[in-house]
């Protein structure tokens, strides 16, 4: 499989990589055993770039994926939500700790928002430059789903990366306290690439809720200038093969995965509870759950996906 240099580090990555979450707790909560078999499927498969986190709870998972000796050492890139310089320091430490390994490829400021997001958690940034100089770290960066962050990346010294939220919908791309455009987003990322930031993004299906339109939402984000990859969440090894038939050029233009099995799903780590989503539900489906945080009844859900766009947090999923 092909692989791209990101912006002007010496990182080389595949068109795709595997967005880990997906197989956490908070969301399919797979076995360590199942968990770490799919990561291996898809190394195994050509797709040697991970993405992971400190919140996520996954290290695990690649940890174990990566014991197998025949396995060629992927890319991984994590972060963390560090607001101070010793939390960072904890986070990057953690990191390589469960991993097992001494430096760790690419980690990032996790979801930086608006203004002054970036400004306040300046002490986790000044970690980040200083592991990068101790060679903790090879590269380092900001992930965030909001325009406005994205563009501030282009013009913050010694930023390497950036993992922004974009999708042809432009499902969730924020701006400020209000939900940006995706125009905003390609613009900004089309600055940072034109710097020699490397850009990887995130959602290309929208949480999975534009997986129905799969080929026009991977045609669309492969396309955009400045694009490198793009992180996808494989629950199974049917999505890998997906992916790698869309690479290899052997998918069909009209293909439609088959969403048979697919729900409509809270990742309970995101919902803050505000009932944006509970309001806007036209089948009554989506309720509160005894501690708050909302919930679907699947058997009542017509996957209509007007709860999507009203979700402030990004919470709601098709998986």
């Amino acid at each position: 499989m092909e692989k791209r240099v990101l912006g002007n580090t010496d990182i080389a990555v595949t068109p795709f990589g595997m967005g880990v979450l997906t197989i956490g707790p908070t969301q399919l909560a797979c076995s360590l055993d199942e968990g770490a078999r799919l990561v291996r499927y898809a190394i195994e498969q050509g797709i040697d770039f991970l993405d992971t986190a400190e919140f996520y709870q996954t290290y695990h998972y690649i940890r174990r994926a990566l014991s197998r000796s025949d396995l060629p050492r992927p890319v991984i890139a994590s972060k963390s939500l560090a607001e101070d310089y010793d939390s960072m320091s904890r986070a990057i430490e953690n990191c390589r700790i469960e991993l097992d390994i001494d430096q760790i490829d690419i980690f990032l400021l996790h979801e930086v928002v608006q203004s002054p997001d970036f400004e306040n958690r300046i002490g986790a940034w000044a970690c980040l430059i200083d592991a990068k100089a101790k060679g903790l770290v090879k590269a380092i960066g900001i992930s965030t789903h909001h325009a406005c962050a994205a563009a501030e990346a282009v013009n913050t010294p010694g930023m390497d990366i950036l993992f922004p939220l974009i999708n042809f919908q432009g499902l969730g791309v924020r701006k400020g306290d209000s939900e940006g455009t995706r125009e905003e987003m390609e613009k900004a990322i089309n600055a940072a690439a034109e710097a020699g930031i490397g850009v990887f993004t995130m959602k290309a299906f929208g949480g999975g809720n534009l997986v129905k339109d799969y080929v026009k939402a991977l045609d669309y984000v492969t396309g955009l200038p400045g694009v490198q990859s793009v992180m996808i969440g494989f629950g199974c090894r049917k999505d890998v093969d997906d992916a790698v038939a869309y690479l290899e050029g052997r998918m069909p233009k009209d293909y439609t995965p088959d969403v048979s099995k697919k729900r409509m799903f809270v990742d309970r780590g995101d919902c803050i509870g505000c009932g944006s989503c509970v309001r806007y539900c036209t089948s009554m489906a989506i309720t509160f759950g005894e501690d708050g945080i909302a919930e679907v009844d699947t058997s009542k859900c017509i996957l209509c996906g007007y709860c999507v766009p009203v979700c402030p947090t990004r919470a709601l999923l098709f998986l």
